[in-house]
């Protein structure tokens, strides 16, 4: 069988000051000296890896016997991978196939040829990911000043022409029609009684359609409910992030109640978990946001909970224990399981007890059905302190948003003074200190402030909590326990008869 030259060319993008295919090939047909030679060619393929169909049915003809030489005009032509150059020397190898390139002149049949061989593709290689790294550090150096990344709008939204740093860009524009959508989705589900597939229920059964032509389902939902592409952000969405672990580009003053903001999945996050935003890029965005912070953190922490939430309720306790009281004796009733469907129920600490007169509740009380019992009665008292309207004082608030964003300030003041500690010098220790004490005075005045603030806001601490209420199914054991804390000072229980004493 007849054995050929194969001359190999390939260009990824074609640039100015890129060689093109054709040059590629006439060096290469140089060093044939007017021999009979097959071409091979690839156009718009990258060098990462061999996955090229010019490349793979040149290896198909090497195995098939039919190459004597490969010749390329430069060795990046063919790989810009060690591995897969390695890969492909060791087949070259086992079908006697030499390799030549034509502007570096490397002759494989020597161990000096082959060791500068394996040397030069080393430098390929770091060509590549230095490209790469190059490429990844210029996206996101524009994505923390709120350039348009390209990507799917985002529902709610349309692109207008805007200007940033003087450079031409796009942004987000409200669609009134879109968001109007969104904002019932959103309030919804805040309301925990309302889970993704009533949504879905209710949106279908009132015919309120999709005004992009696609379907309402959990998922779509549930990643519209996630994007802070849609937040009124906040320092509260401020804190929630860096709670969650998050890079957040923006200084704390920033997050007004004005900005949108975007996520990226950032260049150290290795989890690709939507719960999971540690190390995530939070950026400002430069359109408008209109969904309210706290819509937004309810939604947000609901999905955030929703996998955990069958972990929430130690089974072998109850938020109630300490709050519930023997009508009989007064001592406190505890908890005990039993392996029934019931599972648990609650028992009188002295009923049975050596030298105790109390025959306990009078009745069985299952911990399930006090638990729900409950339930509905804080519901109920705190149903008579809501108030027909509600007339918020703008001034206070932004008061007191102010005060928390000086706070989170603060914070990150001593940390960053702290961080400066290793290594510091007398009178800069002694700067730090002083710096770091005067921060501590003014951080302790204003959490005082805060707590005050809450404290006498009657209203405003009965809202929070009939929040709390109403995400109940997602509220930790210890969150529950809370609640009951604020509302119940004690509850007693004898002979089916239930008595609350409550704070409010």
């Amino acid at each position: 069988m007849r054995m050929y030259d194969a001359l190999y060319a390939r260009q990824s993008i074609e640039k100015k000051d890129s060689i093109s295919v054709e040059s590629q090939l006439e060096y290469c047909r140089y060093e044939t000296r007017g021999e009979a030679c097959i071409e091979y060619t690839d156009k718009g393929f990258s060098g990462k890896d061999t996955n090229r169909p010019g490349f793979e049915k040149m290896m198909n003809d090497i195995r098939a016997g039919k190459i004597k030489r490969v010749i390329v005009y430069k060795l990046d032509r063919i790989s810009r991978s060690i591995l897969d150059f390695a890969n492909m020397m060791e087949i070259f190898q086992k079908y006697h196939v030499e390799f030549v390139s034509s502007t570096e002149k490397f002759d494989t049949s020597t161990p000096i040829g082959r060791a500068m061989l394996n040397i030069c593709i080393v430098f390929a290689q770091l060509e590549r990911e230095t490209i790469q790294k190059r490429v990844t550090d210029a996206y996101y150096a524009r994505c923390k000043r709120g350039f348009y990344m390209g990507g799917r709008i985002p529902y709610g939204y349309r692109l207008t022409n805007t200007v940033i740093d003087n450079i031409r860009t796009s942004m987000y524009e409200e669609v009134p029609e879109e968001s109007e959508q969104l904002k019932l989705i959103y309030s919804m589900y805040a309301d925990t009684d309302n889970s993704l597939g009533d949504i879905v229920r209710y949106l279908n059964e009132h015919q309120i359609k999709n005004l992009r032509g696609a379907n309402w389902n959990t998922a779509r939902i549930s990643e519209m409910l996630r994007n802070p592409v849609y937040v009124e952000a906040d320092i509260d969405v401020y804190q929630f992030f860096q709670s969650q672990g998050a890079n957040i580009y923006n200084p704390a003053s920033d997050f007004t109640g004005y900005n949108a903001c975007y996520l990226y999945k950032g260049t150290v996050s290795t989890s690709r978990k939507q719960s999971d935003l540690s190390n995530k890029e939070i950026v400002l965005a430069p359109h408008k946001g209109f969904i309210p912070s706290k819509t937004w953190l309810a939604c947000r922490i609901r999905c955030l909970n929703n996998r955990q939430s069958t972990k929430t309720c130690k089974p072998k306790n109850s938020w109630l224990v300490g709050k519930v009281k023997c009508g009989k004796c007064g001592y406190a009733l505890t908890i005990r399981k039993a392996k029934t469907k019931w599972g648990r129920y609650f028992v009188c600490s002295q009923s049975g007890s050596r030298g105790s007169n109390c025959t306990g509740a009078g009745c069985t009380v299952y911990a399930d059905v006090l638990e729900e019992y409950m339930l509905g009665a804080i519901k109920e008292r705190l149903s008579e302190f809501q108030k027909l309207s509600c007339i918020s004082d703008t001034g206070e608030e932004h008061a007191n948003m102010t005060k928390k964003i000086r706070l989170t300030q603060i914070e990150e003041e001593i940390e960053e003074l702290l961080s400066k500690v290793s290594g510091a010098s007398g009178v800069l220790m002694k700067y730090i200190d002083e710096k770091v004490s005067e921060l501590d005075a003014e951080r302790k005045a204003l959490q005082e402030e805060i707590v005050t603030a809450n404290v006498t806001d009657t209203e405003g601490r009965l809202k929070q909590i009939t929040n709390h209420v109403k995400t109940w199914e997602t509220l930790s054991f210890e969150d529950r326990q809370a609640v009951v804390d604020t509302l119940i000072k004690v509850i007693r229980i004898a002979d089916g008869n239930i008595e609350i004493t409550w704070n409010i």
